[in-house]
């Protein structure tokens, strides 16, 4: 059973820094590539970066340059930091596996001052 935990989220000013985290189990983690999604209230989820099974990434337009994402295969987990946060990156973050229709609780990250 796949399961996701996703950590690290909070409570930031504009122009901070968070670092989320993503652990995943049930999984061989190291083929899958990663997504972080998020999902602000009243708005559709969205794609926020990517990253593949060789380290490929992709970010969208609205975090690009202030966002990476990373992974650590040995620990079964994904990264997103997060700097110069904006009040519209207010969401709840969630990671994928690409090809696997499962999510976890996502964790809650608000950038207001």
């Amino acid at each position: 059973q796949v399961r996701l935990v996703e950590s690290g989220g909070g409570l930031v000013q504009p122009g901070g820094s968070l670092r989320l985290s993503c652990a995943a189990s049930g999984i061989i983690f190291s083929i899958y590539t990663m997504d972080w999604y998020r999902q602000a209230p009243g708005k559709q989820r969205e794609l926020v970066a990517t990253i593949t099974s060789d380290r490929m990434t992709n970010y969208a337009d609205s975090v690009k340059g202030r966002f990476t994402i990373s992974r650590d295969n040995a620990k079964n987990t994904v990264y997103l930091q997060m700097n110069s946060l904006k009040p519209e990156d207010t969401a709840v973050y969630y990671c994928k596996p690409r090809t696997i229709d499962s999510w976890g609780q996502g964790t809650q990250v608000t950038v207001s001052s």
